[in-house]
């Protein structure tokens, strides 16, 4: 694991770096994976992400703030957007990487979102998978259960996965237990504090995107099948990829979703 420090805080961010194949074009573009809400880079290898595109282009995955092996501030102030996109620059400069393909997954993707707007020139794509481009309040207990982020802070993350457990009328399948077990719960909670105050990208910020936009949502995650929708709307030029069945924790782990994002990556040759 190596780390690049965000500037503007000192934040350390772990980051890994896996080479392109043998096969691949020399001058194959770089693409950067972000994780979700509570969960880290470890995702993108279980998932099967790094195994199906390292063979074509190199592949940068790391753990936002709060997450993972980064740092991990108790503030609410240090889970600001703009110092989630600066983590995201950070390590692009690390490596020296000037342009790349996107790829978030829910918090992820709402951190593409504004890494989009404030940095166009350094995105050669942007893919969304279960995103939107803001949280706003309630955000946490629509994705999860009705009090979870109070559940969280009063129960620890014991008492949220319980609660979310009670919720879904099903036991929290292992590896997602295991991740979210492994946060600093009070760092999570404070980044979810303050998350939900951020402003989310305007229509016209999204409409202005210059960069090929390609958003996959399920059918089984409403809330995020609007916010993809809205986008859609707003950006025509953005392709729109629907999981039929889809949930918003199993929307990236679908085989049609991976298989969406290859075929999409395909069309630009580098």
């Amino acid at each position: 694991m190596d780390y690049a420090i965000n500037p503007a805080d000192g934040a350390r961010i772990a980051y890994r770096m896996t080479p392109a194949g043998a096969e691949a074009a020399p001058d194959a573009t770089p693409i950067v994976l972000v994780h979700g809400t509570a969960l880290s880079q470890a995702i993108w290898r279980g998932f099967g992400y790094l195994r199906a595109l390292s063979p074509d282009r190199p592949v940068v995955t790391l753990d936002l703030r709060g997450h993972g092996r980064s740092s991990a501030p108790h503030e609410q102030t240090a889970y600001a957007m703009d110092l989630f996109v600066g983590d995201v620059v950070a390590v692009l400069d690390t490596l020296g990487l000037d342009r790349v393909h996107y790829l978030g997954y829910s918090l992820g993707a709402r951190v593409g979102f504004s890494f989009a707007v404030s940095h166009p020139h350094r995105l050669r794509s942007l893919i969304s998978i279960a995103g939107a481009p803001g949280t706003g309040h309630g955000a946490f207990d629509r994705v999860f259960f009705p009090g979870a982020l109070d559940e969280l802070e009063r129960g620890g993350m014991a008492g949220f996965l319980a609660g979310w457990e009670r919720a879904s009328g099903h036991p929290v399948d292992p590896a997602t237990h295991a991740a979210f077990s492994a946060n600093d719960e009070v760092a999570l909670a404070a980044y979810m504090r303050a998350t939900q105050r951020d402003s989310r990208v305007t229509d016209a910020q999204l409409a202005a995107l210059p960069m090929p936009v390609l958003l996959v949502a399920g059918t089984r995650d409403p809330e995020r099948l609007r916010a993809a929708e809205h986008v859609r709307a707003a950006l025509p030029t953005a392709e729109l990829v629907v999981v039929e069945g889809a949930t918003h924790s199993g929307t990236p782990r679908e085989p049609e979703t991976l298989a969406a994002v290859r075929k999409f990556l395909a069309r630009f040759g580098d």
